[in-house]
């Protein structure tokens, strides 16, 4: 029996990416879930697509963004269940500008998904995780959340503070001897529609150009990081890098903290999330 067999789980971002292949590899477990997204269409299509329509599978169309939405969701399903074991704050969007060009209205668009989405998810669902005799939080921030790259101050931003805020909950959690467990992970290059998704300060950026500019640097698979993750969080892990790329770039952040941006080179402004 698998260690996800009858446990449950919550992800945002579910309805494409790595929160689409998280949902279908812990349904095949045996995992009861419930996902959520903005994307209403791409959940039914994750929903459509899990291996085992044999398990509990609830979809709900909510903005990470909106505290309240959040909350209310996290009440109803405390109305359906005592306790869930797995939350993973997956939902995220990116934006690509220079700072200066970036409008105010697109930094809050992104810092309201990226960090106070984690945030509410972190908020709204630790009561039923504490419930649990054994439970896991899942915060996804990025490679982006070690370095500072150009094009990408909102996302730096954004995942930079997910890094800061997951490590000192983690330390707050031990200390009060919560069975709740956090599990911070950096993805480098995975092969999503983010990058295609992104919003531009250049009006004539496509997204279909925005995605052949990140294709080069992807190096996995969103099935491949959704199984290292789950691989982490079972292990209770405080930390997970996703791909070679991010291994790379931890070690030279580690070693050259002020100097990275000139050993990476011109690579930095080719990158995005």
């Amino acid at each position: 029996m698998s260690y996800f067999s009858n446990l449950q789980a919550v992800i945002t971002g579910a309805a494409s990416g790595i929160g689409r292949a998280l949902a279908q590899q812990l349904n095949q477990q045996g995992c009861a879930l419930w996902l959520s997204d903005v994307n209403e269409a791409g959940l039914a299509e994750t929903q459509a697509s899990l291996p085992r329509p044999d398990v509990a599978c609830d979809i709900r169309v909510v903005d990470v963004a909106s505290r309240e939405a959040m909350e209310a969701w996290a009440e109803d399903i405390g109305r359906h269940t005592d306790a869930v074991h797995i939350v993973i704050n997956n939902a995220g969007v990116a934006h690509m500008g220079l700072a200066w060009d970036t409008d105010y209205d697109d930094f809050h668009w992104l810092m309201n998904i990226n960090f106070w989405g984690v945030v509410h998810g972190c908020r709204a669902f630790l009561p039923l995780l504490a419930r649990a005799p054994q439970s896991h939080l899942v915060n996804i921030s990025s490679v982006f959340g070690m370095i500072g790259v150009p094009t990408q101050s909102a996302y730096n931003a954004a995942k930079f503070a997910v890094k800061g805020y997951s490590e000192a909950l983690r330390q707050e959690l031990a200390q009060a001897d919560s069975p709740v467990s956090l599990l911070c992970v950096h993805p480098g290059g995975i092969d999503t529609n983010i990058a295609r998704n992104a919003r531009n300060t250049d009006p004539d950026a496509s997204g279909d150009a925005q995605h052949a500019t990140f294709a080069p640097h992807v190096r996995t698979s969103a099935d491949s990081a959704a199984q290292q993750i789950l691989r982490a969080a079972k292990k209770r892990r405080p930390r997970l890098l996703i791909g070679p790329d991010a291994r790379v770039i931890d070690w030279v952040v580690r070693l050259f903290p002020a100097a990275y941006t000139r050993l990476l080179g011109n690579r930095m402004d080719q990158l995005a999330p």
